[in-house]
């Protein structure tokens, strides 16, 4: 018997709460046995509607879903900044988990946005704190071992701030004593270099961007887990230009293919942007992925999309957002002996097809 739309669409969000509130277009359809096509118009629909969050490719509980979150005690009629370096990419799920968090919370979100190299994260701070906030979530152009100088401000801030995918960038430096909720990336390369264990590579290519907390962390990830795993450390290739000139894949798809003229066959790449684009580039070059290199994705945003699709690490993005609103709520409602957290959440290896195996 066919469905009627508003019948389809009361069985869409039943299926969202009964997987947990989160998950994949793709996995909601075969669930549902309903073409993605027409999955994918009612979500639009119910996402018009305001009974569910949409957000690349993922479906959320929105604040009208009655399976949401319980309102936290206190959290009505709060307002809570949040800063982040970018829109449009990795930090697209971290806004929909604060989003989706802080209105089942009945409190009001306000964003401001600093892009990396741009020293603006102070000021835009500010002007969140001066457009109404009580508290604040942020994710400012830090680097590990920065000046402690450049990052002062952090000591200063006048309302309680939780630091979200940051920490201090030195050990009793600025923002050391604020708490973070972030992923634990150096455990997300370790899973990658794993998987690659598993199907037999002993040398792993890790390449990488040099201009952001993620990409210093992955980088400092490879090093720990090459060690951990005894495997041999090659040299980390940057995927950005001379001189910060921004990404280049066709010079590090030629840097690639040298590796594999010695041998190599696997390569992790951050991000999944810059990993997208490679296969493409390294057929020209006479390699296919998976059946000549093995190719794993970091941060999982795009990486489903490209041909053929990237086993990819998956930071728990939005999982990331939810924790740190939680924590800054607990900090506005005034608990006296509350400790300061240090969250890290591990991610996880989404496996498609580009490893073989």
């Amino acid at each position: 018997m066919r469905r009627s739309a508003e019948e389809r669409r009361r069985l869409i969000v039943a299926a969202v709460g009964e997987l947990g509130g989160h998950v994949r277009l793709s996995e909601l359809a075969g669930r549902l046995g309903i073409p993605a096509v027409t999955v994918r118009r009612d979500v639009v629909a119910l996402a018009d509607a305001g009974r569910i969050v949409r957000s690349h490719g993922y479906v959320s509980l929105g604040r009208a879903a009655p399976e949401g979150p319980r309102r936290a005690d206190g959290a009505a009629g709060r307002t809570v900044g949040l800063l982040v370096p970018s829109v449009g990419s990795y930090f697209d799920e971290v806004i929909d988990g604060v989003r989706t968090a802080a209105a089942s919370a009945g409190a009001r979100l306000v964003l401001g946005i600093a892009p990396y190299g741009s020293d603006d994260d102070r000021a835009q701070a500010g002007q969140l704190v001066d457009s109404g906030a009580q508290g604040l979530l942020l994710a400012p152009g830090l680097l590990p071992g920065q000046a402690p100088e450049a990052c002062g401000w952090l000591d200063s801030l006048p309302v309680p701030a939780v630091l979200v995918e940051r920490r201090s960038p030195s050990f009793d430096g600025p923002g050391s004593l604020l708490d973070s909720v972030g992923s634990d990336h150096r455990h997300g390369v370790l899973g990658a270099l794993r998987h690659f264990a598993s199907l037999g590579h002993e040398r792993v290519l890790l390449a990488a961007r040099s201009d952001s907390w993620t990409a210093e962390e992955v980088r400092a990830g490879y090093a720990e887990s090459t060690r951990l795993l005894g495997m041999e450390p090659l040299p980390v290739l940057d995927t950005l230009g001379p001189r910060g000139a921004g990404s280049d894949p066709a010079r590090l798809a030629g840097r690639i293919a040298e590796a594999a003229a010695d041998g190599v066959r696997a390569v992790l790449v951050h991000n999944d942007q810059d990993a997208i684009q490679l296969p493409p580039l390294l057929r020209a070059l006479g390699l296919t992925v998976p059946d000549d290199i093995a190719l794993i994705a970091y941060d999982d945003v795009f990486a489903a999309l490209a041909a053929p699709p990237l086993t990819a690490v998956d930071p728990p993005k939005r999982a990331v957002g939810e924790a740190a609103f939680a924590l800054l709520l607990r900090r506005l409602a005034g608990e006296s002996d509350l400790p300061v957290h240090r969250t890290l959440l591990l991610p996880a290896l989404r496996v498609r097809t580009s490893c073989g195996g």
